[in-house]
């Protein structure tokens, strides 16, 4: 089977388009994403937590944001860069893999995975269609616009997790990213060479903390306004 062929380029970029093509450049690339996501969200994740201190440290923080609008705008760019590459090499790199493994062989032995392992395409949907659905909700006002004031992030998040199924979306949205983080930093370690009993230990149990301390974060915002805490 012919290997697949690579746009020419010049030079400068030659090496790069080339290092992209192949397997190991886009596992390269799928990790160096996947720690820019993780450190986004991970900030991300800490300024909602001031929810809980009130309106006036939530609101406070949200306005800080928006008076550098060149901060914001550029982290944004780069968390869409690096979204853009990490789901075009995530896909790509399945879809080589399955055409890579003979019918027969996948048909009489299945891939032995780790449930992470099984549901990421499934997860990866699910957290493609959440971020949508997040930049819609409390971004732009889109989805439930009766609920949303431009300009007050606290009161917008009370009103909008009263809701019971926006409230349990986000929860079931957070369950997929438990998942898909497990499962995504222990290939990345991997990836990134980090592969020997000597450091199975310290990947394992850094995979747990991270998918367990990030959307555990997440999910006190929903859970504390659905059980009055925050209100």
């Amino acid at each position: 089977m012919a290997a697949p062929s690579v746009p020419a380029a010049g030079p400068a970029g030659g090496w790069l388009v080339r290092f992209y093509a192949s397997t190991i450049g886009r596992k390269v690339v799928m990790a160096a994403t996947g720690i820019v996501l993780v450190g986004f969200i991970t900030i991300h994740m800490i300024g909602n937590l001031l929810v809980h201190r009130g309106a006036a440290a939530m609101n406070g923080y949200a306005a800080l944001l928006q008076s550098y609008p060149a901060l914001v705008w550029g982290t944004r760019a780069v968390v869409l860069v690096a979204l853009v590459f990490h789901v075009h090499a995530a896909l790509t790199l399945s879809r080589r893999a399955r055409a890579a493994r003979p019918e027969r062989y996948a048909k009489l032995r299945p891939q032995v995975s780790t449930l992470a392992a099984r549901l990421m395409r499934i997860g990866g949907l699910l957290l493609a269609t959440f971020v949508i659905f997040h930049i819609l909700h409390f971004t732009t006002g889109t989805i439930l616009p009766s609920l949303f004031v431009k300009g007050e992030p606290y009161e917008n998040v009370v009103r909008s997790f009263s809701v019971v199924w926006v409230a349990l979306f986000y929860l079931v949205s957070m369950a997929a990213l438990a998942l898909h983080l497990h499962h995504g930093i222990w290939s990345m370690f991997q990836t990134l060479g980090a592969n020997h009993p000597n450091v199975n230990g310290i990947r394992l149990h850094l995979a747990w903390f991270i998918s367990v301390f990030i959307p555990l974060g997440f999910v006190s915002i929903p859970l504390g306004v659905l059980f009055g805490l925050v209100r």
